[in-house]
Order: C-alpha cells, then sequence, then structure tokens
C-alpha cells in the first residue's frame, strides 16, 4: 500500500520549503536598481496578495481533483490533456529544474563568502548530485529529512529578522534607486514583480504530491492557505531588514552573480555584528537553500512520474507503487545541472518566475471552465471565485508587461510550448484510450 504519511503539518513544511530560497535573498537586489524602497515593500505586499489568491483557488482545486501531478493533473482534468502535458513539459524543464538550479548557485555563493577557493557551479553541481541521490533512496527517508530542514529554516529565517529588526535601522530609508522614474513606473514595477512571483513560487508544492496524504481533500487545502500565510508575512518582514539596512549600489552585488557574491544576507549580518555572524549566516542559508532544494526534488518527479502513468513519458519514469520514481529523479536532476553551467542567473530568475505564472493563471482559468461548463454543478465558495479572479487578472496584467518588455522571455516560452505540443502530439497516439476529463463531485463541502 502506497505510504501516505503526510498530514496539515507536513505539507505545511513541504511549502515553506518550497518558497523559501534564493529568490527572497535576490530579488530586492534587483528591484533596488529601479523602484524606491516604498514601491519595493508595496510589491511585496502585492506578491503576497497574489500568492494567496493563487492558493486559496487552488485549494478548490484540490478539493475537485485530490491527485497528484500539480497543474499537469489539473489541466488535463479541468481543460484538456494537452493543455495539461503542456504544463508537465513546464514543470520538467523550468519549473522545478530551474529554481533547483538557481538554489544550488546561491548555495554556492554563499559556500564562496565562507571559503573563496569554493567554485560556485562546482559545489552548486554536488549539492544537486548529493540530494538527487538522497530522494531516489525512498520517501520514508525523504519526508524525514524534509522535516528537519524545514525547521531549521524557520529557525534561520526567524533568527535572521530578530537581528535585522533588533540590531538594525529601522527608520525610513530615503535613498533613490539610481534610474529613478517620475510617477508611478507601471511597467517597472511588474517587470520587477516576476523576480517576485519567483521568490513566492512553491506556494502550490502540496498539490505535487496530493495523493500522498492522509486525507488529500482536507489537508492539501489547509497544508497551501496556511504556508502561504506565514511565508507571506516573513517575507515582508525579510525585505524591510533589506531596505531599511542596504542601499541600491549594495544591492546590486546580486548582478555579478559571475563571482559567486549575491549575498544580501550576507552583507547585512556582515554590517551589523561582523564578520562571525556574517559567516554564520552563510552556512545558516546554505542550509536554507539545500531545504528548498530537497522539496523540490522530492515534488517534481511525481508531476513526471503521473505523467508516465498516463502514458505520455517513457514507462521507466513512473517508478514502482510505494517507492520514489527513481528515473524521474535523476532525470530532473540532470536538467537542473545542465541550467547550472548553461544560463546566466538573473536571466533565469525573471524568466522562470514569468512561465510559473503564466501556467498557474491558466490552472485557475481552468476552474473557472469547469465551473461553467460542467453538466454536473458543484459548490464552489465565493471567496475561491473571488481569489481566483483576481489571481487572473493579475497575472495578466503582469504577463502583459513581461511578454512586451523581453524578447528572451518571448523566446523562453514559444520553444518550451512548441517543443511540449510537439511532444504531445508524438505521444498522444501511445496512450491507451482514456476520457479526457474525470467526473466531477456533485458538490464540494
Amino acid at each position: 500500500m502506497k505510504d501516505r504519511r503526510m498530514g496539515v503539518f507536513s505539507g505545511m513544511g513541504m511549502v515553506i520549503a518550497n518558497m523559501i530560497g534564493a529568490g527572497v535573498f535576490l530579488s530586492t537586489g534587483y528591484m533596488a536598481q529601479t523602484l524606491t524602497p516604498k514601491l519595493i515593500l508595496l510589491a511585496w505586499v502585492v506578491g503576497a496578495f497574489l500568492a494567496l489568491a493563487g492558493a486559496r483557488a487552488y485549494a478548490g482545486i484540490a478539493r475537485i481533483v485530490p491527485q497528484s501531478g500539480g497543474e499537469y493533473k489539473y489541466l488535463s482534468t479541468l481543460v484538456h490533456p494537452a493543455l495539461g502535458y503542456l504544463a508537465g513539459w513546464a514543470s520538467l524543464l523550468l519549473g522545478f529544474s530551474a529554481p533547483i538550479a538557481i538554489d544550488a548557485f546561491a548555495a554556492g555563493a554563499y559556500a564562496n563568502t565562507l571559503a573563496p577557493w569554493v567554485n560556485p557551479k562546482i559545489f552548486a553541481a554536488f549539492i544537486i548530485i548529493f540530494l538527487t541521490g538522497v530522494h531516489a533512496i525512498g520517501l520514508r527517508f525523504s519526508v524525514t529529512t524534509q522535516n528537519i530542514l524545514v525547521l531549521i529554516k524557520i529557525a534561520l529565517v526567524v533568527g535572521f529578522i530578530g537581528i535585522g529588526v533588533i540590531g538594525g535601522q529601522n527608520n525610513w530609508p530615503a535613498w533613490q534607486p539610481p534610474s529613478p522614474s517620475t510617477g508611478f513606473p507601471v511597467g517597472s514595477f511588474m517587470q520587477n514583480l516576476l523576480f517576485i512571483t519567483f521568490a513566492f513560487s512553491g506556494w502550490n508544492a502540496a498539490v505535487y504530491a496530493a495523493s500522498e496524504f492522509r486525507n488529500p481533500k482536507r489537508d492539501v487545502s489547509r497544508a497551501i492557505m496556511l504556508g502561504c500565510a506565514l511565508v507571506g508575512v516573513l517575507y515582508l518582514i525579510v525585505n524591510w531588514v533589506f531596505v531599511a539596512n542596504l542601499t541600491p549600489e549594495q544591492c546590486a552585488i546580486v548582478t555579478t552573480d559571475e563571482t559567486g557574491r549575491i549575498t544580501l544576507g550576507h552583507l547585512i549580518m556582515k554590517n551589523l555584528i561582523g564578520e562571525t555572524g556574517a559567516a554564520c549566516m552563510s552556512v545558516l542559508v546554505i542550509i536554507a537553500f539545500v531545504s528548498a532544494m530537497s522539496a523540490m526534488i522530492f515534488l517534481g518527479p511525481r508531476v513526471y512520474a503521473e505523467m508516465a502513468r498516463d502514458g505520455y513519458l517513457p514507462r521507466v519514469l513512473q517508478g514502482r507503487e510505494g517507492k520514489a520514481p527513481v528515473g524521474a529523479v535523476i532525470l530532473q536532476g540532470a536538467i537542473a545541472l545542465f541550467l547550472v553551467f548553461a544560463y546566466q542567473l538573473g536571466e533565469v530568475l525573471s524568466n522562470v518566475g514569468a512561465i510559473l505564472t503564466l501556467f498557474s493563471a491558466l490552472t485557475v482559468f481552468g476552474l473557472f471552465w469547469m465551473y461553467f461548463r460542467s453538466r454536473k454543478p458543484f459548490k464552489l465558495s465565493p471567496i475561491t471565485l473571488i481569489a481566483g479572479f483576481f489571481y487572473m487578472i493579475l497575472s495578466g496584467i503582469m504577463l502583459y508587461f513581461g511578454f512586451k518588455t523581453s524578447g528572451i522571455l518571448n523566446l523562453w516560452v514559444g520553444a518550451c510550448i512548441l517543443a511540449s505540443l510537439i511532444g504531445y502530439f508524438l505521444t498522444r497516439r501511445k496512450v491507451a484510450t482514456r476520457d479526457e476529463r474525470v467526473l466531477l463531485p456533485e458538490e464540494i463541502p
């Protein structure tokens, strides 16, 4: 029998582990080059609202489709298998592999501050290979390890906040970005939200392993909402510490990723408590990044395993019942390794944030699509529908500015869609005849 050991608190831990990674320690460094402190903090408030709105909508979807697979399973069920297949490939190529690569490189950067002889990319490759091996061992060891890492991560963030708030500056910062805008810079603000959406990515983590919860319909939705709300509060306070204690010139260190010194937290601790504090911060942040990577390496292969069970990927990726999908774990690790050595950090950071937002918005759209088209009406709370509506609108505005100003983003999305659709039409003939949609329950409690 499949091991369903996860409950609400384990699910919350999975959400928290996925969300708190390199993004929160990097994004403000990029944003400070074009936005004022007030606009940076406003952007984080908007990002938190967006994540909570998406989480509320996903909580409703999780009650309708209490199965593992995330956007792949949801879009296949609510709209059409082709769209689900597209989302599944996006998860494989970018949704999990790219954040794993980013967190691994960030961990290497912090290791470089401790030992200058450490090459961040080599260090990143070592961590990816090590964690891939850990999660290929099996579910039980993975869940236990993950719960321990989450506790350490929460202690890290709370400790950082405590030192920053008590020992740092708490007056409203007076600095201005190097290129200030007159009036409200709508385009720049929306573009910078893409960095924040990456930092908040992972709020939907529990849906990827829904089948491994004791009570998926109840526990998955609670884990998503509670985990997202807690991280949203922590993010706001962390970024207050950043804008109150660092200047744009100091924040610009994140743009010099080839030197390995992408360490806003390191700078804060060095300024407040000296080199020893900075070194301790680096050690703890490395642990935090390893925790985020561990959660993503655990969850991502569940999507590919579901695709393999449906016949859209080779059966070797499916894995055995109750065991970790070893083939899928190894494939994801290989893609993450490629991204570590092939792309610049800032490029991946913004583009992945946009792509993750695109497919989560499509998933929320699928909820409305099925709600209005289903012959068997089912109940959804007004809050769920309102949250989903706002999530789609804000995501659409943000993506409009992202696509308008970034030719590279258009190329990334276009290539991803083209490759996925080709793969779908090549494999669908081999898939056994099956319904394009599953039956929905008549009522959702």
